[in-house]
């Protein structure tokens, strides 16, 4: 197809873009923008026009996607957030906030100390569970049940609870004792 061919059958096919971008934009000054801009590209875009393919279908497909590129670029644009009152708020939960580093040394001290107190036959069940092993994997390596591995890790973690009350937030242990009675 030769250009003036191509320009001739854009020109005829032009009149009937007009109600579809009237039909996308809602407005008649959009629409013919719109139009315009689907033409430009088209007649930039000729050499990539494959002969015996569906011409209208081609200026469609072009038109909606200048739309959507358009719609996309005005959102973008308009949805500035207010960040300030966001910022405000960002990391000021107090488990979030390091005051102290000795503090934190404490915690892992008594911590590694409640493991080490708890028995062998309930800290390395515990210890492989907790590095990722999971139960029938702990059941397998150590040869016993199961159910043991299971009960042993729950044993564990009550009592480290228990050694570790001090540090549990406010209000947790009233929670804890309704839970366990």
């Amino acid at each position: 197809m030769t250009s003036l061919e191509f320009t001739s059958q854009v020109q005829k096919i032009s009149l009937t873009l007009r109600p579809a971008a009237m039909n996308l934009t809602r407005d008649a000054d959009d629409a013919k923008d719109l139009v315009q801009e689907t033409l430009l590209k088209a007649l930039l875009n000729k050499d990539k026009f494959k002969a015996g393919t569906n011409l209208k279908a081609w200026l469609y497909t072009i038109m909606r996607n200048t739309f959507i590129n358009n719609y996309n670029k005005i959102t973008k644009r308009s949805s500035n957030i207010d960040s300030t009152e966001y910022f405000q708020y960002f990391n000021t939960d107090q488990n979030y906030i390091t005051h102290n580093g000795a503090t934190s040394d404490f915690v892992v001290r008594d911590i590694n100390e409640a493991i080490s107190s708890l028995g062998t036959d309930y800290r390395t069940p515990f210890m492989m569970y907790y590095i990722g092993y999971k139960y029938m994997e702990i059941a397998e390596k150590l040869q016993i049940p199961i159910g043991t591995v299971k009960n042993r890790i729950h044993i564990a973690r009550k009592d480290l609870k228990a050694a570790l009350q001090v540090y549990a937030p406010v209000g947790a242990s009233a929670a804890t004792e309704t839970l366990e009675d």
